[in-house]
């Protein structure tokens, strides 16, 4: 599978030049009333008889006198219905334009970037994994100028993570998610090196030991690499992420229909991987490091089981409470070998537990940090770039929660309550305490499809955690859409 998948849905100004190109008008619900000063008195008459009120999403065609299209309207809903900046609205353009060139006009407070993003999201289409008729590109391309079409990086990075969370888990086991990786990234001079078997059982043990039970071997995926402008001492950003291509649940075995959507455990994996390759494109100041744990958390005779104790990289054993809470496992080894470096930044992020979607839903992932200027940067990052995180506490009173009487920490809570904390306090052991540390619990999925948010497979938290970057090192950069 091509896991960098292009996109041609945009076009520059002036590469058509001389050609015609319709224009969308997006506008609000109060500007409707001055829809006749904008498409003339006939269209507007028929826009207002055909329903079009610019409820968020809408959109509606115009005819001209001759019968074609070259006029439609978007819908942006009231002021307040999206986030401050929401570039999803414009995702769904592409599949209802004709086919053709477009621009679109929006309100003076709108980036073209965001309209650009959205545009390209609303584009993506799921990978045909095999089928006799692939599902059709959209046939509508938008027309941008130079900075706008910089945001078709950031589609490509999000998309990427989409395809690789919605790739069925029989053709993404660890070791394809780990040549994803090797593909994304070493074509654009990332060093990257990949660990398994003995190497991998000596560095990573509990990535190994949640690995034993499935045919197909564990690995963890490392990647180093350095800006062109990143002087020595430029700041080391450190990513991890939470590579489970298949959970089962193990010997505590899931039901069937929380097994279903299971291939998405490896979203944390896909997103890190996705923001690494952004980075990269974009050529940022800074040095940085990749970990990604592949692994499947099957049921066999070499399975873990509840009640085993396995010593971690760290030195701390931890007794298995629940073989289902695998991915503080995996997490846990990553974090510390990234500590061993002294990262300036430290950001995992994981498809970690049901119980930060009971406590925030699917669209707003859990952030918990060891730093306040880290979680007022991120939440303020996602809130202006339409990815939000809503921070939760390290409450410290929990952590007894987490006592074994045979190991040093359990690797579940003791108490039926704050499911989403005591798995953060639990990976807290593992992050050295002067290393500045965020840790993302996101559902990486869209239930529904919603515009530019297709049902399957979603990065939430990629591009907060992009601006967030962005901002904690004050690195200026235009492409921040």
């Amino acid at each position: 599978m091509n896991v960098v998948e292009t996109q041609d849905c945009l076009v520059m100004a002036q590469d058509v030049a001389g050609q015609d190109v319709g224009v969308v008008h997006a506008i609000r619900p109060d500007g409707c009333a001055g829809l006749a000063a904008l498409v003339g008195e006939t269209a507007a008459r028929f826009a207002t008889r055909s329903g079009f009120v610019a409820r968020y999403g809408q959109v509606q065609l115009l005819p001209d006198a001759g019968g074609g299209i070259t006029t439609a309207l978007l819908g942006l809903g009231e002021e307040g219905e999206g986030e401050e900046a929401d570039p999803f609205v414009f995702g769904a353009l592409p599949d209802s334009l004709p086919a053709g060139l477009w621009r679109v006009s929006t309100p003076a407070d709108i980036d073209g970037a965001d309209v650009a993003l959205g545009f390209c999201l609303g584009a993506y289409r799921m990978p045909g994994f095999g089928r006799d008729t692939p599902p059709a590109p959209a046939r509508s391309r938008l027309v941008v100028d130079a900075t706008e079409h910089d945001a078709a990086q950031m589609a490509q990075c999000v998309n990427l993570a989409r395809s690789l969370i919605n790739t069925p888990p029989n053709l993404m086991g660890p070791d394809d998610l780990a040549a994803a990786a090797t593909q994304a990234l070493e074509p654009l001079g990332v060093q990257v090196s990949v660990i398994r078997a003995e190497w991998l059982e000596r560095d990573f043990p509990t990535i190994f030991h949640v690995g034993a039970g499935s045919d197909r071997a564990p690995c963890v995926v490392e990647a180093r690499w350095q800006g062109s402008t990143a002087t020595e001492d430029a700041p080391l950003v450190s990513l991890a992420g939470k590579g489970v291509c298949f959970d089962t649940g193990g010997y505590d075995i899931k039901p069937a229909s929380s097994m279903l959507r299971m291939k998405k455990d490896m979203g944390g994996a896909a997103i890190m991987l996705a923001l690494a390759r952004l980075i990269v494109l974009r050529d940022l100041p800074v040095r940085l490091e990749l970990r990604l744990g592949c692994v499947e958390n099957s049921v066999s005779g070499h399975a873990m089981r509840p009640s085993d104790v396995v010593r971690t990289r760290a030195g701390l054993t931890v007794e298995i409470g629940n073989t289902d809470a695998e991915g503080r496992l995996v997490l846990c080894d990553l974090l510390h070998a990234a500590c061993e470096h002294q990262p300036d930044l430290l950001v995992d992020a994981a498809t970690l537990t049901g119980a930060a979607r009971v406590a925030l839903g699917p669209d707003v992932p859990a952030l918990f940090t060891n730093s306040d200027e880290a979680g007022t940067a991120f939440v303020a990052a996602g809130h202006a770039c339409g990815d939000p995180l809503w921070r939760l506490p390290l409450w410290p009173g929990y952590r007894k929660w987490l006592n074994s009487p045979v190991a040093d920490l359990n690797n579940i809570s003791s108490k039926p309550m704050a499911g989403a904390i005591t798995a953060a306090l639990f990976l807290e052991n593992f992050v050295s305490a002067d290393v500045r540390w965020v840790h993302i619990d996101t559902y990486g999925w869209n239930d529904s499809s919603r515009p530019g948010r297709p049902e399957g497979g979603e990065s939430l938290g990629l591009r907060a955690t992009y601006a967030a970057i962005l901002t904690i090192f004050n690195i200026e950069d235009r492409m921040h859409r």
